[in-house]
């Protein structure tokens, strides 16, 4: 009898044994959620949402919007862990604009980021309590965006793309020092395009130089109207306009068609193949604009209490080589050994 109650008294311990075993072996800490074992409580639904409305798709806002994130990443708000970042892209279309505007405001996102200002006016009309961030906007006080640049008293703030016209005009005289007419094309449909022309027109007409106007209202019209213009000048100048940004590759074929060079206003023009700029980084123009994102965010800041800032670093000139060869132009050594060479 008694060695009949020790062989039940054994037997009960290890079942004891190979149960316990079993739980231990389902909770092994690498099945433990992250919340749990850091003591977090963190869910999709309670990440900081950031909406991102892109105009179209091109070199120069690109790069605004890639620097904008990087920021945010440099000052702790990484996509999946504390924000959720949504990235759309309009291309060019105002019903997409409006649509994506629309979906932003009415999901309740906690700070959204618009690039160019056909973006930023289409935000802006959505909403007059969600922070607005702009960026690649040429004057924010003139597309009616804050009621000063200075100081915004709006939910809108961020920075200018404004571009260093009359440097670039000087530019042009240095390497084209024959020409006497030039063409300027822009988008007469965007007031940040227009801004520019007319400043260009302003200091063209100080230089003594005849100047032929091109306008497009979309990119069907673009290559058109640079064969007119084309046809009529010495060289061309396209200030930091969306349509012929994402259409220079239509432009430079058939302005070298007709031996015409073009001065663009920003890298990704001349990397396409415009002739010289002295452009702005639009990558640093981001990221400036993600810093004072940042600064709202952790409540350190009001959209409109923060003035709009600009670029600081304007004076960088770029050069496409192909380009001067192509046309058979020479560059001038004191520009070459200062300018970014692309090919």
């Amino acid at each position: 009898m008694k060695k009949f109650l020790k062989a039940n008294v054994m037997c009960a311990l290890v079942t004891i044994t190979l149960v316990s075993m079993l739980f231990t072996g389902c909770t092994k800490t690498s099945d433990v959620p992250d919340a749990e074992k850091t003591g977090t409580t963190s869910t999709t639904s309670e990440l900081k949402k950031v909406g991102i409305l892109q105009y179209v798709e091109h070199h120069a806002l690109d790069a605004s919007r890639d620097g904008f994130i990087k920021a945010l990443s440099d000052n702790g708000f990484v996509d999946g862990q504390n924000i959720k970042l949504d990235v759309q892209n309009a291309q060019a279309d105002q019903s997409n604009l409006k649509t994506i505007s629309q979906r932003f405001v009415q999901n309740k996102y906690d700070l959204i980021l618009a690039i160019a200002t056909p973006a930023a006016q289409s935000v802006a009309s959505e909403t007059k309590d969600i922070p607005i961030l702009i960026t690649a906007v040429t004057d924010a006080q003139q597309a009616g965006l804050v009621e000063k640049n200075e100081k915004p008293n709006t939910n809108v703030t961020g920075t200018s793309d404004i571009a260093p016209i009359e440097a670039q005009f000087d530019l042009m005289m240095k390497l084209l020092p024959n020409v006497k007419t030039v063409g300027v094309m822009y988008n007469s449909s965007e007031v940040n395009s227009k801004i520019q022309a007319d400043i260009a027109i302003a200091y063209a007409d100080k230089l003594g130089l005849k100047h032929e106007i091109g306008t497009v209202t979309s990119t069907n019209d673009v290559a058109q109207v640079t064969e007119s213009v084309a046809s009529k000048v010495d060289a061309l100048y396209i200030p930091t306009d969306n349509t012929f940004a994402s259409a220079i590759a239509t432009v430079v074929k058939v302005a070298n068609d007709k031996k015409v060079p073009i001065i663009g206003s920003e890298e990704g023009e001349v990397t396409g193949g415009a002739l010289a700029t002295v452009g702005i980084d639009y990558y640093k123009l981001g990221y400036k604009t993600g810093e004072m994102a940042c600064d709202i965010l952790n409540g350190k800041s009001k959209p409109q209490d923060m003035p709009i800032q600009t670029a600081t670093n304007n004076d960088q000139v770029i050069i496409n080589k192909s380009a001067f060869t192509t046309l058979g132009i020479t560059i001038p050594a004191d520009i070459l050994s200062k300018a970014k060479i692309v090919e």
